[in-house]
């Protein structure tokens, strides 16, 4: 009860002082065409979600010019110039394109399910830059605005060798950032093997561009490096050891220097010891995240016990693994939506798993929307329906607002003011 009340006190002063990025502006390394003709689209008669948490507008008019939204309200209180081609979506649900804050594949064909799902943005967090400009970025058909991190910064033994970089000093560091920033990384991302003082040295010079540094932490301590200057936290699980007693944290920390693998059991084994209701760690980490303006990515869908992963002891872990994602959520931290991989499943099955910790349908999907594009850097242009900003929509069949599966009946996509085919 107490770390209840104390949340719901965290979350009234996260309204009053909600702590905004220290970063914007950023760009995806394949910024789409808009729209070369001056003929604007007129989408009228939809339920309207405007995805920056404002209240659902019934019977909504939207219009597109050459790719922005110039006007958007109810029906009658928004004027259709006399050529507009005019899209009538009466019965039909519009949602601004969604945000996929956690994407891996090396399948072509993801990118395309990603976007046919009303997906119109996604972050890799790890994979090398030259996977998508050598390998999907030339392909002659619309793709989901890629925002990238480059390589994990990490040590070795790697987990991802592929996918990593090894670093031993800040001066490596530092000059890893400014390459993959001058190749076009809009992020960077820290891996679990890089000690605190490299963390350091990544989050001062990623400052010093305007980029946000992410990770996926289990060796080191979320709390220590988010006073590092970490700005987002990629999955739950990487807060384990901030929540857990120092032995069980310990235990599992030694297990995982010894061994990666270690990692598989031994975070539904962690997560299962921990109070969450009665440890004054909970709020004491969650009040820094929101001090400290931090994003939390949680990607409950691959950590989702089934098949023979499915036992008591995962099962009571990945409880605990929902519950606090909730909690953050409830005191104010921005939680953001993922896929992690299987694309559009992995991204649906995470709205699901997101309302089984108790969001609503719509805070689920708002996961997915103006909160990422903030920590992507681009809530000036994305992420919500309003004036002036690019027209990615998608417009569904039936409500999800209603029930989170319906996010699964998509009609039509539009990517900066274009339908896609």
């Amino acid at each position: 009860m107490r770390i209840r009340l104390a949340l719901l006190i965290l979350a009234v002063s996260s309204l009053l002082s909600a702590k905004e990025p220290g970063w914007s502006g950023l760009a995806e390394v394949n910024p789409p065409p808009a729209s070369d003709t001056d003929r604007p689209i007129a989408l009228v008669g939809a339920t309207l979600m405007d995805g920056g948490g404002g209240p659902v507008i019934t019977d909504s008019t939207v219009i597109v010019r050459r790719g922005r939204i110039s006007a958007v309200g109810k029906r009658g209180d928004v004027a259709i110039p006399s050529n507009a081609e005019r899209i009538d979506a009466a019965g039909r649900f519009l949602l601004p394109g969604m945000f996929d804050a956690h994407f891996h594949t090396h399948d072509k064909r993801r990118l395309d399910s990603l976007l046919s799902a009303g997906f119109t943005s996604l972050r890799d967090p790890g994979r090398p830059l030259p996977v998508y400009l050598d390998d999907f970025l030339h392909l002659r058909r619309p793709l989901p605005r890629a925002f990238l991190t480059g390589p994990h910064f990490d040590q070795e033994p790697h987990a991802h060798p592929h996918n990593a970089v090894d670093l031993q000093t800040g001066d490596q560091v530092r000059e890893k950032v400014d390459e993959l920033v001058a190749g076009g990384a809009s992020a960077i991302k820290i891996y679990y093997r890089l000690p605190l003082d490299l963390i350091r040295a990544a989050c001062e010079r990623a400052d010093h561009h305007g980029v946000p540094v992410t990770a996926h932490l289990e060796l080191i301590r979320a709390d220590a490096a988010i006073r590092a200057g970490l700005d987002g936290i990629e999955h739950t699980t990487s807060v384990g050891t901030v929540l857990a007693s120092e032995a069980d944290a310990r235990e599992f920390e030694q297990a995982v220097a010894a061994e990666n693998g270690a990692r598989d059991e031994g975070r539904y084994r962690l997560w299962s010891r921990i109070d969450l209701e009665n440890n004054p760690k909970v709020n004491t980490f969650i009040e820094l995240m929101l001090e400290r303006g931090v994003y939390l990515v949680p990607t409950l869908r691959p950590f989702e016990p089934v098949g023979d992963k499915v036992t008591e002891e995962s099962l009571a872990g990945f409880e605990k693994i929902q519950r606090f994602t909730r909690m953050a959520f409830e005191a104010g931290v921005p939680v953001l939506s993922s896929s992690h991989g299987p694309t559009p499943e992995g991204n649906w099955r995470e709205f699901e798993l997101l309302v089984d910790a108790g969001f609503t349908p719509k805070e689920a999907l708002e996961a997915a929307m103006l909160p990422a594009a903030r920590f992507f850097g681009v809530a000036e242009r994305l992420g919500s329906i309003e004036v002036g900003k690019a027209a990615d929509l998608a417009l569904l069949d039936a409500d999800p607002t209603a029930d989170i599966k319906n996010v699964r009946k998509v009609a039509r996509v539009m990517l900066n003011g274009v339908w896609l085919k």
